[in-house]
């Protein structure tokens, strides 16, 4: 029968993992983190509701995997090139340049850290908590699980505002855990030293050590694929052993898993294997471990206890205050409700809250009562933030605004190109180096050409070339418009383009998400075209009939269906790509945020589509 109970249990929670995203679609809830809404379904079929289901074996081994695995993917999904920020300079709504991103954002982690510290001691004061150390931890952290995609969500992860949100919760997300592994060590006496840890940092750098050699290495390529699957194998060999040696020198178990995801982020896995490991975390073993909360929180006790009850507005309150003081430096910069509004997004916290419920239980710190008081908290504020931080963050005016498009190189494709942009759309300059026999009278009165004396990345620099938002490299040497394009990517620029023929080349080039095109590929692909579908090549170069991209950046069709969509002009959606996904659209499709639409139709109501759509007017 014991085991009859565990499958039968094992299975519920299975389906209630299964059918919570489902039912948040149909019932338009997007607005809710699912992790939030696994907890929820969790609750009513657990201690706080039906009881239904029952912890065992099965489900614990599983929940605690799923644990391990959402602290993997939370090292995992900390991007460390956010911490060079963007070299690329903004200039602001207001006028003035945008803050460096890590010194501000270092700056308010330290205000937000500071004010915990005082905030916890007062708690300890009225008797609310005993340890100090543990309560500023867990009023200082911050979710990135719910901070990420709340700003891919409103399109401002790459703007000098989403920058410095994002590694406020990043370092905030680093230090929390780091500090969490300390706490252990030094107040659980039987779980080792704190010097221990620096064991575990060591060997960590030797697994990186050794993964950044063996990375490149020609054989790991072909035994990638197939039943092999070498990269996953590594992935999970390295958070296995790490969290071994986690426990076995007194540390926790998360640790391990946090520093392996830290690891495998800092070595820039390539984006299929992160896109493998997402998957299996978020498909099958986190979802088990979020749902296993709710089941495990008892909500009902925390009325038999009113000092409790009182503790949870009172921690809401020090989550916020802790915030929204130190984020308000930002008021030099920016408007007060986007200050206000990104407050509330860092308020929001979740996965390292229940992490340090946990432990404090089982360090015997505090009850099982005031850790459900925590997750409660947690749960409380990660659906209360992004909702308000969409709320109260300004929408961006509604201003055609040019894109600048900059070429090197000019020659008879980029002459022809810069002439047939729209001007209406796009800012195009032609940077070409210095030549005596160049027809410059002729080319002036065409064309408007800036010379540069070289090619070179100081000079380019020095005519500010860089700083557009589509960068083109087409000079006559490949070599060069490698190492332009390269440059142009890691300065910040959002899209660059570049000209090359060798192979080995475009793998790179693409590797960095650079766009590459060829001379001879692109003809090839032409003849080819003509040859086989002669009226999808009219489409494409007849100006009455040709393909438009618009990027859907408008908050107020997100989750829209097509056939409601009121606009009624002569436009045609012809496909959408939403991240990797390209979709035929139909009649029930939803449009959705950062989704890239290819449309076709006269050209005077694609430009109004565009407004709608892009600038929101």
């Amino acid at each position: 029968m014991e085991q009859h109970a565990s499958v039968t249990s094992l299975v519920i929670v299975i389906i209630i993992a299964f059918l919570t995203p489902i039912l948040l679609h149909r019932l338009r809830l997007n607005l809710i983190p699912l992790v939030v809404a696994e907890i929820v379904m969790g609750l009513i079929i657990g201690k706080s509701g039906f009881n239904i289901v029952h912890p065992d074996m099965w489900l614990e081994t599983l929940s605690m995997l799923g644990f391990i695995f959402l602290m993997f993917l939370s090292g995992l999904e900390i991007d460390f090139s956010a911490f060079a920020g963007s070299k690329k300079k903004e200039k602001l709504s207001s006028g003035k340049d945008a803050p460096n991103p890590f010194l501000v954002g270092f700056l308010i982690f330290v205000g937000i850290f500071g004010i915990s510290l005082v905030l916890s001691y007062i708690f300890v004061w009225f008797g609310i908590i005993e340890n100090a150390f543990l309560m500023t931890l867990i009023i200082s952290t911050i979710s990135l699980g719910v901070v990420v995609p709340t700003l891919k969500d409103v399109q401002i992860m790459k703007s000098s505002i989403g920058q410095t949100i994002l590694l406020v919760a990043v370092i905030a997300d680093l230090v929390t855990m780091i500090l969490l592994a300390v706490f252990v060590s030094i107040y659980d006496t039987g779980q080792g030293s704190t010097w221990l840890l620096l064991i575990l940092f060591g060997v960590g750098v030797i697994f990186y050590l050794l993964g950044k050699y063996f990375r490149n290495q020609s054989f790991l390529e072909t035994m990638s694929k197939g039943t092999i699957q070498i990269g996953t194998r590594a992935v999970f060999a390295l958070i296995i052993v790490l969290v071994a040696l986690s426990e076995t020198i007194g540390a926790e178990n998360i640790l391990g898993a946090f520093l392996a995801g830290v690891l495998v982020s800092l070595l820039a896995p390539n984006a299929d294997l992160v896109h493998k490991l997402d998957s299996f975390g978020y498909g099958f073993l986190i979802p088990i471990f979020f749902v296993m909360v709710g089941v495990n929180l008892d909500i009902w006790s925390l009325f038999e206890h009113p000092k409790l009850l009182l503790f949870i507005p009172l921690l809401l309150g020090a989550l916020f205050i802790s915030k929204i003081i130190p984020i308000y430096i930002l008021r030099i910069w920016y408007d007060r409700k986007t200050v206000l509004a990104s407050g509330f997004l860092l308020t929001s916290t979740l996965s390292l809250v229940i992490a340090a419920g946990t432990i404090g239980v089982r360090m015997e710190i505090i009850s099982q009562q005031m850790s459900d008081a925590f997750i409660l908290v947690a749960v409380i504020t990660s659906v209360v933030s992004p909702i308000a931080f969409k709320k109260i963050f300004p929408v961006q005016e509604g201003e055609m605004r040019k894109l600048k498009v900059a070429f090197i190189g000019a020659n008879q494709h980029t002459l022809t190109v810069t002439r047939e942009l729209n001007p209406a759309l796009y800012e195009s300059t032609l940077y070409h180096v210095t030549q005596e026999k160049i027809e410059k009278k002729i080319a002036d009165s065409l064309f408007e050409i800036v010379e540069v004396s070289d090619y070179s990345i100081e000079s380019l620099k020095n005519l500010d070339v860089f700083d557009v938002d589509i960068f083109v490299a087409t000079t006559g040497e490949e070599t060069i418009n490698a190492e332009v394009a390269i440059f142009a990517k890691e300065y910040g620029v959002d899209r660059v383009i570049a000209r090359v023929e060798s192979p080995n080349l475009d793998e790179e080039l693409k590797s960095r998400n650079v766009d590459v095109f060829s001379v001879f590929l692109s003809t090839k692909a032409l003849l080819k075209a003509l040859i086989e579908s002669p009226s999808v090549m009219n489409i494409l170069t007849n100006q009455d009939t040709a393909l438009y991209q618009i990027n859907m950046n408008n908050l107020k069709y997100d989750g829209l269906m097509l056939r409601n969509f009121p606009f009624t002009g002569d436009v045609i959606f012809v496909r959408m790509f939403r991240g990797k996904d390209s979709i035929v659209p139909h009649g029930d499709t939803e449009l959705k945020m950062g989704d890239r639409l290819i449309v076709t139709g006269s050209r005077e109501y694609v430009e109004e589509l565009r407004r709608v759509l892009e600038f929101g007017e």
